[in-house]
């Protein structure tokens, strides 16, 4: 049985271009399904969390564009716990608006607030972990995060250093966070890996609902009186209104740079469950099953010659025969057709203008 007290925050709100032509700005890759499994990568993140949250206690914080999205994919979660920004004010005001949202329901709640498009290979230990860090959260005045063991030097994340040299007394796979670090170059991200307190900071962060409102009245006043302002107005009819009208006012910051990097409490779960941001097709490929050759395949009726280290995704094409590519993208989607270099995919954005 889930506790009644434990909350799911997931940030929906990403209007990520990086898988075009399958996801758009219209429909972002959080509500595509991704690994071609029958489940978006929303609907995904939402099941990890069977039997850690109850499923009238799911928030999720997305853009009025993309509510109705949220609604079709997500039934189950209440309409009321939907919660719509009018615009794009990073990580620190979405986690502001809800914590302050959840706090008028349930001084007590326990959240953990996790990204939308993510995918984790191993649910079962990532289960156990974020229940690890509830139990923790709970009990505590403490901010987890969880950091990822890296395999590899990637420039592409943010890091966590992390004091590993005694853990808390409350849990031993629980240590205290020294900083955290940007994403860095080859040279720094390789001296990183080379020692075993460096993790991939993977913006999954678990909390008690008061300790982070009090971080946010501590080192963000300004955004915490916005919020604190609307105590009167949450779930009343006006709500939304409201919120149109205070939401923009609020600092375009995130949490990292908000919170995280001032408070005082701050631990790491060192994790390891297959995670990834999915955050370009190589990191896709990666994750999907590859045949002898290193091709990852995800559509039916796809035949491939002489083809080496390619991703294809062709979900909605009736046949597909690749012959002499090695090392390329060929995504189609609605009509358009893909095919570039895995080497060259930063220039997709701009092929998809």
């Amino acid at each position: 049985m889930a506790d009644k007290n434990n909350h799911v925050v997931i940030m929906a709100g990403g209007i990520g271009s990086r898988f075009w032509p399958m996801s758009t700005p219209e429909c972002p890759k959080q509500f595509i399904d991704v690994l071609g499994c029958g489940r978006t990568l929303l609907q995904l993140t939402a099941d990890r969390f069977a039997g850690l949250c109850p499923a009238e206690n799911i928030w999720v914080v997305t853009s009025e564009a993309y509510a109705g999205l949220v609604r079709e994919q997500l039934p189950d979660v209440p309409e009321r716990n939907i919660l719509k920004e009018p615009c794009r004010r990073n990580t620190a005001p979405c986690i502001a608006y809800v914590s302050w949202k959840i706090k008028s329901v349930n001084p007590k709640a326990n959240v953990v607030v996790t990204p939308s498009d993510h995918v984790v290979m191993n649910v079962k230990e990532f289960q156990r972990v974020i229940a690890s860090c509830m139990k923790f959260t709970n009990e505590t005045d403490a901010i987890v995060t969880l950091g990822m063991k890296p395999n590899r030097p990637e420039t592409g994340y943010g890091y966590i250093q992390a004091d590993l040299s005694v853990s808390s007394a409350r849990n031993k796979e629980i240590y205290r966070v020294d900083s955290f670090r940007e994403k860095p170059d080859l040279a720094t991200a390789e001296k990183y890996i080379s020692k075993n307190n460096y993790f991939w900071n993977a913006g999954i962060f678990v909390w008690n609902v008061s300790t982070i409102v009090n971080a946010f009245r501590v080192y963000q006043p300004g955004i915490a009186r916005i919020f604190e302002g609307l105590i009167p107005h949450y779930g009343k009819e006006e709500e939304q209104e409201l919120i149109n009208r205070e939401f923009p006012l609020c600092e375009n910051i995130s949490v990292d740079y908000a919170i995280m990097e001032k408070v005082e409490e701050i631990f790491v779960f060192p994790a390891a469950f297959g995670w990834s941001d999915l955050g370009t097709w190589g990191s896709l490929q990666e994750h999907t099953p590859q045949d002898a050759y290193g091709n990852a395949c995800i559509g039916e009726h796809i035949s491939v010659y002489d083809t080496h280290n390619c991703m294809i995704h062709t979900t909605q094409a009736r046949k597909v025969v690749v012959q002499g590519l090695d090392g390329y993208i060929v995504a189609e989607k609605d009509g358009t057709l893909l095919i570039c270099k895995l080497s060259e995919e930063q220039r997709i954005k701009q092929f998809s203008e």
